[in-house]
């Protein structure tokens, strides 16, 4: 809640900020690349709600250079390795939203979505009181996320 109410243009760049950090369930980064980093989405849709953000802050993907392009390609490919093996995912909603028009919530650095989806994943929480249910606490979801990461990539 404090983010949400807090002054974002005071706290500069929430992508840019959780860089200057050590990889831990404070910043929620499960992985690095040589281009952009994993890291799990703090308002998540979904239990395993990842982001994929390249390290250079660009609003849009053509603003990034080839290379980060296609390292956020092969990032997004390893996340659904990852959260098919280790959250069992039937299917994903993949996404990028580009400016306030497009619904992006960060305008100024652009970062692409990966949300775990299963068959019957939605309920009368979203529909009725317009809330999402979560069953996995986020630092609970670092564990499992980065562990599995860890043991099953060659990235």
């Amino acid at each position: 809640m404090d983010y949400i109410r807090s002054d974002k243009q005071k706290h500069g760049c929430v992508f840019c900020e959780e860089l200057k950090k050590s990889d831990s369930p404070e910043n929620l980064i499960v992985f690095r690349s040589s281009h952009s980093f994993v890291i799990l989405n703090r308002y998540p849709y979904t239990s395993g709600h990842l982001m994929i953000v390249p390290y250079v802050h660009k609003p849009s993907l053509e603003e990034l250079e080839a290379a980060a392009r296609s390292d956020i390609m092969e990032m997004i490919v390893a996340a659904m390795q990852v959260l098919r093996a280790e959250y069992l995912a039937q299917g994903f909603n993949i996404g990028l939203n580009v400016g306030e028009a497009a619904g992006a919530g960060i305008q100024a650095h652009t970062h692409m979505h990966i949300v775990p989806r299963w068959g019957g994943d939605t309920n009368f929480m979203s529909t009725l009181a317009q809330t999402r249910v979560i069953p996995e606490a986020l630092d609970e979801s670092y564990r499992r996320i980065r562990r599995a990461w860890e043991n099953n990539l060659i990235a």
